[in-house]
């Protein structure tokens, strides 16, 4: 079963010295946070915010690419959690077939953003993910933790 998620935000963690990509449910009850690279929440940051840069960062040019050969993404799903590292898939429609290709969560969320495709989460992350400590830690943010990000 999986569930569909949007970004709400991106945060430092100085504790992990990372950046963290907020998803949440439509309705708010489940919280997934994904802990990313500088150089990947600024790409992510760049999407939400609709800043082209002066040239085509990596995902731009893969939505380019895909926008050459007609291809589109329909979807990104965060699929599994295994031993702190998140796995996702890019679901690709290209001539009436369908092709879910391997990629780092930050990376399918960063390509769904500039193709506006829904992000969805198997529910068993989201369960593997929910510890009570954690939630209450996220719970707690206020919205002036979510700056922008310091380029």
């Amino acid at each position: 079963m999986i569930t569909q998620m949007q970004v709400k935000g991106l945060m430092f963690d100085p504790y992990n010295n990372a950046y963290i990509v907020v998803l949440r449910d439509e309705d708010e009850a489940e919280m997934l946070p994904i802990w990313v690279g500088k150089s990947e929440a600024s790409a992510i940051s760049l999407a939400l915010e609709h800043v082209a840069p002066p040239r085509p960062m990596t995902h731009d040019f893969m939505k380019s690419f895909l926008d050459a050969y007609n291809a589109k993404v329909i979807s990104v799903v965060i699929t599994d959690l295994n031993e702190h590292t998140y796995f996702a898939k890019i679901h690709l429609m290209y001539e009436d077939s369908e092709y879910a290709v391997d990629s780092r969560p930050s990376d399918a969320i960063a390509l769904a953003i500039r193709s506006e495709a829904p992000i969805f989460a198997n529910e068993s992350v989201i369960r593997k993910q929910s510890s009570e400590e954690l939630e209450q830690w996220l719970e707690n943010l206020k919205p002036e933790d979510f700056g922008k990000l310091d380029s």
